[in-house]
Parts: C-alpha cells; structure tokens; sequence
C-alpha cells in the first residue's frame, strides 16, 4: 500500500484547505455560543462541491474515490475551525448520502442524489431510540405494510442535523417473524410527509453548531418505494454502511489534530517564560511529541481504510480500530493543547477550548468506544464480546475473521 499523494490528491488538498480557511468558521465562535446551524457556510460547502466528493457525476457529485474522499475530508478539518459545521456535513455524507449510493434504488438515486448534493436537502440518520441506543435490535419503532405504502410509528433520539434536516434515514421493525436482524427495515423519509415532527432540540457541550434533535413518527404513511433495499434488510443495509461512518467521519479529525499539533508549536516557540520558550521544557515539548505520535499513527490506519474501500474490500476490522484509535487520539490532543497554552487555552477568546469541548463527543458518537472494543473483540475470535445488537452481521464477521 502506498499512501503517498498523487499530484492531483496534493492540489486538492491545498484547494480545499484554502477553501475552508477563507469561507468557513469566520462566526464559529459565535454560532458556538449561540448553538447556530451555520447557513451561509453550508451553502459555500454545496457550491464548493464538498457535499458532493464521494458522489458519482452523473448524480451531482464530484466522483472522488474513497481514499481521495479521506484526503479532502482531512483537508476540511484542517482548515475549518467550525467542527460541529464539518461534523454536520460528515452526518449528511455517512448518515445518509453513502446509504443511498450503496443500497439505494435507480428511482431513489435520481431522485434524491442530486440535491443533497447541491445542498438543498440536508441528509440526518435516524436510529437511535430513548430506550435503545446502541442496541439496534431493541428499537420499538415500527412500520407496517398498508397497501403502496408502510404506515411508521417511533421516535428517534440524538439525531444529528434533525432539526435542519429534509430526509431521515431511518430503521423500525416491520415484521415479527425470523430473527431479531430480519425484522428491520431501512427507510427514506422526507418531512414533507404527514406525521413528521421534530419534537425537541438538544443543547450540548461542544460540535454546537450542528444542531441535534428528536424527531418523531405518527402514522407516518411512508411510500414503499422509500424503502432502502429488501424488506427485513435494514439490519444488514446498516452493518454494511457502518464501516463508511466509522472511518471516514473521522478523517476531519485528524485534520483537527494536525491543526491543534501546529498551534501548539506556534505557542510552545513564541510564549517564553523564564527567560526562554516554553518548549524548551520538557513537559511542554514531551505533550508536543505525544500529539505529533498520535497524529501520524491516526493518519495511517485513516487511509488504510480508505484505500481498502476504494479497493472494495471490506474494513470492518480497521474501520473499527480508527474509530476507537482516532476519536481518543483526539480528546488526548486537544487537552494537550489545553495545557500547553495554559490560561490562553482555559479562555474562550483563543478558541482551544472548544477544541476540546468539540472533541469530547467523539469516542461516544457513531458507536461508543466501549461498543468498538465489544466488536474488535469479537473480530478476534472472542465470542459473546459484541456490545449490544448494534455490532455488526455475523456472517462479515466471519468473513473478517477468515480473510
């Protein structure tokens, strides 16, 4: 494997970085405060083609492959200070737009690719529940068949982008017959529909700026052809997609990483305390070398998986040790950089705060730590170690174990 860039992946990058730091995150301190949903950002997004990067051309998109995905994602986080803006768009691409690329109906595609592309749909997943989070299997929610339609009754819980949002990807049980897995489905629902209703806004710690929500369904009559693949498959629709959300959200935060790595140094070189820079302490410069350690080793098993998707191959195992290695990674580097810039980084008016505030979420969204290591236990031939029924299908376990 070869991760060097190519020239075009370098002047992507370099575009997108200056794209990011001359468009975006100029009112994120602002938005932080005032829990925000940044508009006028989104929108520079759409037209810079960000919402569209893994999308095929002939549905609105730019086409890239996944690993040239992982790049301009990286790049994103980078230059954009605005994370919960960046977090809001990773929701969009890996919460709805990859569900629609990989399991989605040509009448779906065309239908729906193109403005989620150009930004005037916004994309949320929906599954979580109040008394099931992370354990998919114990969802409540329900749809049942009524003729050309499904008739969908629950509601979902921490919904990212669900108070902005126009279409749902969401999970209920549509039989009781079969296995617990075999009787999920996966919808597409629109909130044009009858019955939708986003029932409360969630304030938080950090990511602010990507509003987060409750939506409910009340004899939602939901056309059958928003049905996301087979009837009974949202189980497998959903372990199969995970790995994209798992891994790919987190390329952001190694550009995060990177960005809080430089800032520190700036600091560390231009603050002098007892007559020299505060780098030339150990302390400071043993934090510096932590975050440059983590960061390295982040981007590694980051473009592993990016190079195993655009290869086509599964990454079950590796999107899971990125999830859990990433998302920690990040929380360790940004309260470094607490500390580093000492009273400049307890403040609001230097931004590291929320940093940190913003990086707190990561090892428990898109499945908590806790739950990646019940997986990565299982993956290692550790039966009975899967947290919850949110782990993943058997049989790619198997298929993980045997490669």
């Amino acid at each position: 494997m070869d991760f060097g860039l190519t020239e075009d992946q370098r002047a992507l990058r370099t575009r997108v970085i200056a794209f990011a730091r001359d468009r975006l995150g100029h009112s994120a301190a602002a938005d932080d405060r005032s829990g925000t949903f940044p508009w006028k950002d989104w929108r520079a997004c759409a037209g810079h083609g960000v919402l569209g990067w893994p999308v095929p051309a002939a549905y609105g998109g730019s086409g890239l492959d996944p690993l040239t995905t992982m790049i301009a994602l990286e790049a994103l986080g980078y230059g954009c200070r605005d994370n919960g803006l960046v977090f809001a768009i990773n929701n969009h691409l890996w919460g709805c737009v990859i569900y629609l690329l990989e399991h989605g109906s040509q009448e779906q595609k065309d239908r729906y690719l193109k403005p989620l592309c150009d930004g005037s749909l916004i994309g949320a997943h929906a599954l979580s529940e109040p008394e099931a989070g992370s354990d998919m299997l114990s969802m409540t929610s329900t749809a049942r068949r009524e003729g050309d339609h499904y008739v969908l009754n629950g509601t979902k819980w921490f919904v990212s982008n669900a108070p902005v949002a126009d279409v749902f990807v969401t999970f209920a049980r549509t039989s009781e017959r079969g296995s617990a897995q075999q009787q999920l489905s996966a919808f597409l629902v629109t909130t044009d529909l009858p019955g939708v209703t986003k029932v409360r806004d969630f304030a938080k710690l950090g990511l602010r700026s990507t509003p987060m929500g409750a939506v409910q369904f009340s004899e939602t009559p939901v056309p059958a052809e928003n049905l996301i693949g087979q009837e009974g498959a949202g189980y497998s629709v959903f372990s199969s997609t995970i790995e994209w959300e798992r891994a790919f959200i987190f390329a952001s935060h190694v550009g995060a990483m990177q960005r809080l790595l430089e800032s520190s140094i700036d600091h560390a070189t231009s603050r002098r305390q007892f007559g020299r820079p505060i780098g030339s302490f150990q302390g400071v410069s043993h934090q510096i070398a932590e975050m440059k350690i983590r960061l390295e080793l982040a981007r590694l098993i980051l473009y592993q998986v990016g190079w195993l998707k655009r290869e086509g191959r599964m990454a079950l195992l590796e999107s899971t040790i990125a999830k859990i290695f990433i998302s920690e990674s990040l929380v360790q580097t940004a309260l470094g950089a607490v500390q580093v810039h000492g009273a400049r980084g307890y403040l609001e008016d230097w931004g590291i705060e929320r940093e940190l505030r913003d990086a707190l979420g990561a090892p428990i969204y898109a499945g908590s730590s806790s739950v990646q290591r019940g997986i990565l236990a299982e993956l290692l031939g550790l039966h009975g170690s899967l947290a919850g029924g949110n782990a993943g299908n058997p049989a790619r376990v198997r298929q993980e174990k045997g490669r």
